[in-house]
């Protein structure tokens, strides 16, 4: 077992500071929609301090190499399809345009087991409160909401989630929240549905009875103002992927990573590498994450993001907000059993969280696949565990 401890490099504060006020079983739902400026433009290499003097020349590609680049592409291309934005993966060319939904499932071992998650193409696991043991509350990512039969279950959203959510430019699906998030879900850039998602009777009380299930969502959208499609506040393509498999062995900062447990002391979230399958299955309250909905398949990943975030504690009952607008502070990007240390800035409420390398302040590409993403509170972040 080996503990990771780091220490926070944040050099740049005052220039993200500029930037930062610079861009500053069955019933059917709350919405708005509004506009906003554009974020301000941000050269990463200078907020990294890794701003090089240096110029260079492009070169000129050779007509071999142009005809090589084409065949690759005629290669790649597949009738009907077309690389998902969010994963890479090919999917139906029908879904090009479609925005995402952004889905906040109760994470509490009642509302267990989950149902649908394997759909989603990013998790987020992000503490929902100080109290309760810290407990943290999902997000799912899901592109092709259409075919969602059964969801969930469906809890309560807070002001960080609309933030995230933004980033993909997703329609967040909840069950109303605090006061605190009203602010929130009037900006200009949010769009959401609350409550009304069809009730299943599984024995539980009402709470853990929430789910989208099969046309909920087509019902919410066209009794809304809502397009399904991208609007003028998408920021664009969010994660950049390789060509080719990213064996993160070839870069001599990496290390091993066959197991990362989180410092989630409730749910005690744990993510351990599967050889067979080159990702990495989640599990948690001491048990592997399974998905009835879809033959108990288990929630597993092929890319892990992990930050390191402060928080801003709002009352005494525990409600809190992340610092998710940010420069400068570690991450790591973990695939295929290794793991490098990179840095992380978010602009602006509505803009991409984007990960950089350490080491050239160039945006990092992952590997095709579905991606996990972990707000670590800074105040644990040491207590990281890497094996």
């Amino acid at each position: 077992m080996k503990k990771r401890n780091i220490k926070v490099k944040n050099k740049n504060a005052a220039l993200f500071l500029t930037i930062a006020m610079a861009a500053a079983s069955m019933t059917g739902c709350g919405d708005k929609n509004e506009t906003q400026e554009p974020a301000a433009e941000v050269n990463f290499s200078d907020i990294t301090g890794n701003n090089s003097t240096a110029e260079t020349t492009p070169e000129v590609e050779s007509e071999e190499q142009e005809t090589s680049a084409e065949q690759e592409t005629q290669e790649e291309s597949r009738e009907g399809m077309y690389r998902s934005e969010i994963t890479n993966e090919w999917i139906d060319e029908s879904l090009k345009d479609q925005r995402p939904i952004a889905v906040m499932v109760d994470n509490e071992s009642t509302a267990l087991p989950h149902y649908g998650l394997t759909e989603a193409d990013v998790v987020y696991e992000i503490m929902n409160s100080t109290a309760n043991g810290r407990i943290t509350r999902l997000m799912a990512i899901v592109k092709d909401w259409g075919k969602i039969e059964q969801f969930g279950s469906i809890r309560s959203t807070r002001p960080t989630n609309i933030m995230l959510a933004a980033e993909w430019n997703a329609v967040l699906c909840h069950d109303g929240g605090p006061f605190y998030i009203n602010d929130w879900i009037a900006k200009k850039y949010s769009a959401n549905f609350s409550g009304g998602f069809s009730r299943v009777n599984n024995g539980k009380s009402r709470e853990f009875t929430e789910y989208i299930c099969a046309g909920d969502l087509d019902k919410k959208f066209s009794s809304s103002n809502y397009s399904t499609e991208y609007n003028e506040y998408y920021p664009g393509q969010h994660y950049f992927f390789s060509d080719t498999e990213i064996d993160l062995s070839e870069n001599g900062d990496s290390f091993d990573c066959t197991e990362i447990e989180l410092p989630f002391p409730h749910n005690s979230s744990r993510l351990q590498y599967n050889e067979s399958t080159g990702t990495y299955d989640y599990y948690e309250y001491g048990k592997a994450h399974t998905d009835p909905q879809h033959g108990n398949a288990q929630l597993t990943f092929k890319n892990l993001l992990i930050q390191d975030t402060t928080f801003s504690q709002l009352d005494e009952n525990g409600y809190m907000i992340y610092n998710a607008i940010d420069s400068g502070r570690d991450a790591y990007y973990i695939t295929n059993g290794k793991a490098v240390e990179v840095t992380w800035i978010k602009s602006a409420e509505n803009e991409p969280t984007i990960y950089l390398d350490k080491q050239t302040g160039e945006q990092i590409e992952l590997n095709t696949g579905k991606t996990y993403v972990a707000l670590v509170p800074s105040d644990s972040w040491d207590d990281i565990v890497i094996k």
